[in-house]
This record gives C-alpha cells, structure tokens and sequence, in this order.
C-alpha cells in the first residue's frame, strides 16, 4: 500500500528507519530524527495526525540539539579553565604558601611553621600531631581568642621522628578550627580524571581549594632558580 506522508512524498510499507537524514549533534538526536520519520511514515491516512504535533516535535529535537551542543560548549570550556589554572599556578612553583590540611610529613629535624584558625575562644588549646602508630604529641598554645595563631613544630624538640602525623586540635571552645601549614609549591599537574594536583612540602599532595596564601619565594628557592 502506498500512502502520502504530510511532506508530500509518496512512500510504502518500507522500513521505518529510512527517512530524513542530517547533520545532528549527537546519537540522542539522529534517533529522534528517525523516531519522526517513521511515526510520519506509519500514520493512520484516514486519521492523520494533527501536523501541530509534529511541529512540536521537530522543536523538542532542535532542543536536545542546542543542549548537546551546550553540554559540549561547557564541557571545552571546563577544559579551557583547568589548563589555565595549571598555567598560573605552575608560575608559582618554588613559592612558599599556607595550605589548609589535615596531616604533616616531617623529616625528623626540620622545623615546620603553621597557624591555626578559630572560630571561638579556646582555653588549654593544643595542637596534636599522632603519628603512624597511634602516639600523640602535642604542641601548646593555652589561652587564644578567635582567629589566627601562628605555631611551630620542632621535630628535635618534640622527639618526633620522620614521618607523616595527623593534625588536630583539642582545648575548652576549640569548635570548628582549621590548621594551615607552610610548605614549598614543587609541582602541578593535571591528573587522569582531569583535577590539577599540587605538590607542596610538609603536605604532600594537595587541591589548589587548600592553598589559603601565597607567601612569595623564600631567598633559598629564588638563588637555586639562577643556579
């Protein structure tokens, strides 16, 4: 049986995969396209369907077009972004900075600066540094008001061996306390899942969400440069 689709071509009981073809933005809609074609193809030609349906359609295909393409546009723009960020921020390396963390490496004889945050007024405040074995050392700072305390840690003082502790805070009020610790930027890269890395002394690997401050090259870092 041959039948009369509302384009004016005359078609049969062909396969309903045949019809329009065109540049599409994806395979969600070329299968749509085809979807049309063949709902055009197989209508009733004594009940066709009402033609304002089928421009309701083709609308909702040139939508999944322009979100494909939009969801393409932010997804090479995300990439854009990121690789600026590894560009400003390799620009950096060799710099001392403050990094927001949980844990510090030590080497056994290096001191290691750092401050902490408050949110409230502490008594008896003391950082804690526990390392691989469960062993906690601490570093007192008594009696602080809410912000910023500048500490020290001393690996000879505190008999701390090389390794890597993790950080805390304890003392009367020390709610909602964040722990920074200054160390070197050595590298940035950009790992396999697409987020930039950064090596930094003291930290490890951290996100560049952890750096709190720049502090500049230190006079060590800035003659090795020229070395």
């Amino acid at each position: 049986m041959t039948v009369s689709n509302i384009f004016g071509n005359t078609t049969g009981n062909s396969s309903p995969g045949t019809g329009i073809t065109g540049n599409t933005a994806g395979e969600t809609a070329n299968m749509f396209t085809k979807l049309l074609v063949a709902q055009i193809q197989n209508q009733d030609p004594l009940a066709p369907t009402d033609p304002s349906q089928f421009v309701n359609q083709l609308s909702q295909l040139a939508q999944t077009e322009s979100l494909q393409q939009l969801s393409n546009l932010t997804s090479a723009s995300t990439s854009v972004l990121q690789s600026m960020q590894v560009l400003a921020l390799g620009a950096q390396v060799g710099s001392d900075v403050m990094a927001e963390t949980k844990s510090v490496t030590l080497d056994g004889k290096s001191k290691v600066e750092g401050q902490v945050t408050l949110a409230t007024s502490s008594t008896n405040t003391k950082i804690i540094l526990t390392d691989s074995g469960g062993q906690k050392h601490e570093v007192k700072l008594g009696t602080q008001s809410p912000g910023t305390t500048a500490f020290s840690i001393d690996p000879v003082k505190l008999g701390l061996k090389e390794g890597k502790y993790t950080l805390s805070v304890e003392g009367t009020g020390a709610t909602d306390s964040t722990i920074d610790i200054k160390g070197r930027l050595n590298s940035v890269r950009l790992a396999a899942n697409g987020d930039v890395v950064l090596s930094i002394g003291n930290v490890g690997e951290a996100s560049p969400a952890a750096i709190t401050a720049f502090n500049g090259k230190s006079t060590d870092s800035a003659a090795q440069s020229v070395l």
